[in-house]
This record gives C-alpha cells, sequence and structure tokens, in this order.
C-alpha cells in the first residue's frame, strides 16, 4: 500500500470538497489511502503528491471525475426505505392528479439527484407505470436521474443488477419489468428505460441547466456527506427548482430543520415547498 501523508490527505480532501461538496474528516484517510492505492500503483504515480499534482496539472477534467468516482459511496437497492415509496403511491400522486397541475401524466417531472446505480429511478418508474397505467406515454422520460460518478452511472444506463440488489422487490414486478437474463442477472424492461434520463451533474455548480420545475426531487441519502453550509445551500437550489407546493423526500438519516423558512414538514424526511 502506498502511503498517504497529513498533508497528502488534507490536499486531497480539500480538493473534493471544493469541487463535489464532498467533506472528509480525518478518520477517513484509511478510506482515502485504499481506494485510491489503486491508482496510484498503476498509473504509475508513485505516490500521492504526484497525484495530486497530476489532477490539477490535467485540463480535461477527468482525473476529478475518476477521483469522485472512487471516493463517492453509491451503496443502493430497489425499493429502500420503502416508506417514501408508500408515501408517494398514497399521497403524493393522487394529490398531485386532484391538482390539476398536469395536463397528462407523461408532463409529470421528477427529479433523483444522486441517483447511484439507478435503483431509486427505476422503482419511481415502476410504481408511476403501477399508478398510472397505459395514460403514461412509453417514449417521453418524466424522471431526470442524475449522480456525479460515471461508473454508477453506466451501471444504470446499462439496466442489469444482480439478484442482491432486487431482494426488496415484490414479485410481480420483477415479472413484470425485468427480464432475467445470464448468470441470475436480471434487465430492466425498455417500457421502464424511457421513462428515464440518465444525466452526469454535479450538485455543487452554482445553477442547475433546468428548464422547467419539477414536481417532485429525491435527494436521499446523498447530503450526510455536505457539512452544514453545503447542505443549506444544495437545499435552497432544490426549493428553487420545485414547482409551488412540490415534494422533497430526502434519507432518514438527513433533515431539514423545522424551523425552516423554504419547506415545511410532512411525515419523516418528507418535505413540501412553502
Amino acid at each position: 500500500m502506498v502511503p498517504i501523508t497529513e498533508k497528502e490527505f488534507n490536499q486531497i480532501s480539500s480538493l473534493l470538497y471544493k469541487n463535489f461538496g464532498i467533506n472528509l474528516t480525518d478518520k477517513k484517510q484509511t478510506l482515502v489511502r485504499g481506494r485510491l492505492n489503486k491508482i496510484i500503483r498503476t498509473k504509475g504515480y508513485g505516490n500521492f503528491t504526484n497525484y495530486y499534482k497530476a489532477i490539477n496539472e490535467d485540463k480535461s477534467g477527468m482525473l476529478q471525475i475518476e477521483l469522485a468516482d472512487r471516493l463517492s459511496t453509491n451503496h443502493s437497492y430497489f425499493f429502500r426505505e420503502n416508506e417514501h415509496f408508500k408515501y408517494l403511491t398514497i399521497n403524493t400522486l393522487p394529490e398531485i392528479e386532484r391538482s390539476n397541475v398536469l395536463g397528462d401524466p407523461s408532463e409529470l417531472r421528477i427529479w433523483c439527484a444522486g441517483c447511484a446505480a439507478g435503483e431509486e429511478p427505476y422503482t419511481l418508474a415502476i410504481l408511476l407505470k403501477e399508478y398510472f397505467g397505459n395514460k403514461l406515454s412509453n417514449t417521453k422520460p418524466v424522471i431526470l436521474a442524475t449522480d456525479i460518478s460515471t461508473s454508477a452511472l453506466s451501471t444504470a444506463k446499462s439496466g442489469i443488477y444482480s439478484q442482491d440488489k432486487l431482494k426488496s422487490m415484490p414479485a410481480k414486478y420483477l415479472d413484470r419489468y425485468f427480464n432475467k437474463i445470464d448468470n441470475g442477472k436480471y434487465s430492466v424492461k425498455t417500457s421502464l428505460r424511457n421513462l428515464i434520463l440518465f444525466k452526469r451533474l454535479n450538485l455543487m455548480r452554482d445553477t442547475f441547466p433546468f428548464k422547467n420545475k419539477f414536481n417532485i426531487i429525491f435527494c436521499r441519502n446523498v447530503m450526510i456527506y455536505f457539512d452544514k453550509e453545503t447542505r443549506e445551500t444544495l437545499i435552497s437550489k432544490y426549493y428553487i427548482n420545485l414547482i409551488d407546493n412540490g415534494i422533497l423526500f430526502i434519507g432518514h438519516s438527513e433533515t431539514i430543520g423545522r424551523n425552516s423558512s423554504q419547506f415545511k414538514y410532512i411525515i419523516p424526511a418528507v418535505y413540501r415547498k412553502k
């Protein structure tokens, strides 16, 4: 294992925080060393100082993207934190229908910010198909799924998952929306793929390139990697990009203060834009 000095760790962590908002505490030094060692060795940098120098000199930005890939965690699975999906189906979607903000279901706009390898947006696509049925277009994406990790997005776009990722999937949905392929894996059917647009997006950019606002935003288990200032800035961006009374879902280990001037608490980890 290539050693990492405190100075080198601070250089790497400062770069991650500045460009991606990821806040690494001193306790993460071993993790950084372990996840980056293969790059240091196989690409001949020799040490972390040379690697850090190469990142700063790389005008393409690809080394920064690779760094973020290695140090961001993309753990997820289908129907994770299922209470959110129950609330969506029982409360949010009927409320949107009653409010007449949609001419038809294909005008619905949902954003999965920090979609990891695609389990969350595909779960949402299943629930939308179940709720709206044939009213939902099979050719127009209604879910934007973004992530900083190119490797996670590559998996999401492939739509191929192992059985352990599908352990919480009701059997009826597995039969209806997946094809079983080799090695016990499953491939998402085209009817779901067509509902989702996958894009790479850095949540730390000053503004987001969206023409229209969203009815619903999911940003779950992403802000746990950010400090308080970064979280508050990001929440303000979500406020700007939600329609009036739009719904924001965050992770159960995350919170928005109940005294927020922007969002009203509904149930744990679910908020409404004021």
